[in-house]
């Protein structure tokens, strides 16, 4: 289904078809669960925040205007909300120096993705991402978990093309440095 196709869903949910929400349901709340454990750790706060997300996005279905795609839009929601989650419970990240960011060069930041499937590299992997800020998962997992392309993660970040390009880069530089620390 398209665009159009979920407009016109949505035109219909808005005339009191209500059971056509559980096709939006059904088709990102995986997507939109991924998005948000990758920003929350805890399982059970990831899935209550993915319900909260899809419980904002069909109370305030009358403010889509369509002019994004309705994942982008459910995304923008769903990233809001775990960023408010996350300040209310005040995490803390880890601070990396600027000048070992620096030094990396994209040689050794084209490594940290490999489709390697060494385990201990996988690991590690996983263990810098949990330590990476909100923006930085998001980032990492909308382009490399969801493949999402890089307009459709500035309009969901609510960033310039070029801004997603630049934090991707750093992202890559940081976990990088996180994995060999």
């Amino acid at each position: 289904m398209d665009n159009i196709d979920e407009i016109i869903y949505i035109k219909r949910i808005l005339e009191g078809e209500t059971n056509l929400f559980s096709y939006f349901l059904e088709r990102y709340s995986r997507t939109t669960h991924s998005l948000i454990s990758r920003i929350i750790p805890s399982k059970e706060d990831a899935e209550e925040l993915t319900q909260d997300t899809f419980l904002k996005a069909f109370s305030k279905l009358n403010t889509f205007k369509g002019d994004c795609s309705f994942s982008t839009w459910l995304f923008r929601i769903g990233y809001n909300t775990a960023i408010s989650a996350t300040r209310k419970r005040k995490i803390v990240f880890p601070f990396l120096d600027e000048v070992q960011l620096e030094s990396v060069t994209e040689e050794q930041m084209d490594t940290v993705f490999d489709d390697d499937e060494n385990e201990t590299r996988l690991q590690k992997l996983e263990e810098a991402i949990t330590k990476l800020n909100v923006e930085e998962k998001t980032l990492i997992t909308l382009f490399y978990t969801e493949n999402k392309p890089v307009t459709e993660i500035a309009s969901m970040l609510e960033l310039s093309n070029d801004n997603v390009k630049v934090k991707l880069f750093r992202v890559r530089k940081k976990i990088y440095v996180l994995m060999n620390k």
